[in-house]
């Protein structure tokens, strides 16, 4: 039986109602990392693993939600007023509707039901899938309707403001917005985005290491903040830059001196990846599979080392993908410090990766990776 029908039968138990339900994506990051919130560029996909929401009208303003994959429920009044930050998996709803409210949109009180495909914790989304399947739903509840660009940059601000995570745009528009068998190269500057076709010989394979992000909030959070201090001594010497992606290696070069080692690595690393993302959409356009391969072997090593933020477990499995006749390129993927590596495979090969990789990783780390063959998907929408 079909999830979307699954929850209706579930909901219709729990509350006595029929349901509409939801769904979005999480997503790949194909190449582009830590450059989306310098105002970048970056590569994503989403995938067809999702975050579902099954959702029926109260006749109060009141939200009460259950999480299907935590065992846990909450309630809350709508309200447009602020509330405190917190991690807790209600922060994401409640936080969603909060600034729905402070936007203009009087939310109905509804009844939801939620429940993921998505990992959570594996870098690939799980927060703005979440994030964007309520807030679809709860604008679709309550006849309201919404431009999806609008819509994603609600949804980060209600990570940033009432999660605590200082996260940039691309994970949330990628889950409204991308479509299916597409990457969706993406202007973090002006949210203006052009789709490509992903060849249809090629997977999306997805490794996850199984190596929780425990350190990855308050890591990002001191990235950013690193990366925020190189473009105050940039833009000092050079006013043009107004962002990170507007500076050139000669210009960072230019700074040293001003740059502790470690923000100099941080810039450097923003800088190149920016010049990769732009080099792998074209090799992808133009079926330049050895630039495509050139450029993720290039943003892992720049990741491992300038930015740190990979890990050895990371490493080690694209190590081993490489090893692999018919992958295309490999590299980690999210924000790091454990999650997950994406390969682009050629379909033949799938079934080789998936025997070799798990096997070899297993008997060096002792752990056992999940191994997810991904299509391209649409972003969020009614579920069928």
């Amino acid at each position: 039986m079909p999830i979307s029908e699954q929850l209706k039968l579930r909901f219709r138990e729990i509350h006595g109602q029929d349901a509409e339900v939801y769904r979005a994506p999480g997503r790949v990051n194909l190449i582009g990392e830590h450059t989306d919130y310098n105002e970048g560029f970056v590569f994503p996909a989403a995938i067809d693993m999702f975050t579902w929401v099954a959702i029926a009208p109260r006749d109060d303003r009141q939200i009460s939600v259950c999480s299907e994959n935590l065992q846990k429920a909450a309630e809350f009044k709508l309200s447009a007023e602020s509330r405190s930050p917190s991690r807790d998996w209600s922060s994401y709803v409640s936080g969603v509707a909060t600034v729905l409210e402070q936007n203009g949109y009087r939310l109905k009180g509804a009844n939801i039901l939620i429940r993921s495909e998505v990992p959570i914790g594996s870098g690939l989304s799980s927060s703005a899938a979440l994030e964007v399947a309520v807030a679809f739903a709860l604008l679709a509840n309550s006849g309201l309707a919404i431009d999806r660009e609008r819509l994603a940059r609600l949804c980060q601000k209600a990570e940033n403001d009432f999660v605590g995570m200082r996260c940039g745009i691309m994970d949330q528009l990628a889950s409204a917005c991308c479509r299916r068998g597409n990457a969706m190269l993406l202007d973090c500057r002006s949210l203006g985005y052009r789709m490509f076709h992903l060849p249809p010989n090629l997977r999306l394979v997805i490794c996850n290491s199984m190596v929780k992000r425990e350190l990855a909030a308050s890591a990002y959070n001191e990235r950013r903040a690193e990366c925020e201090e190189g473009l105050r001594i940039l833009a000092r010497r050079f006013p043009e830059v107004r962002a990170l992606r507007d500076a050139t290696m000669a210009q960072l070069e230019a700074c040293r001196t001003e740059l502790t080692p470690v923000v100099f690595k941080r810039c450097r690393h923003v800088i190149t990846e920016d010049q990769r993302v732009t080099q792998a959409a074209d090799a992808l356009e133009h079926n330049r599979m050895d630039d495509l391969r050139r450029a993720m072997t290039e943003s892992h090593t720049s990741l491992r080392g300038d930015y740190e933020v990979s890990c050895s477990e990371l490493d080690l499995l694209v190590e081993l993908a490489n090893r692999v006749p018919g992958v295309v390129g490999a590299r980690m993927t999210g924000a790091g410090f454990g999650g997950c590596t994406i390969n682009l495979v050629e379909a033949g090969s799938v079934d080789r990766f998936r025997t070799e990789i798990p096997a070899e990783y297993q008997r060096r780390t002792k752990l056992n990776p999940d191994i997810y063959v991904c299509t391209a998907a649409d972003g969020v929408r009614l579920a069928y």
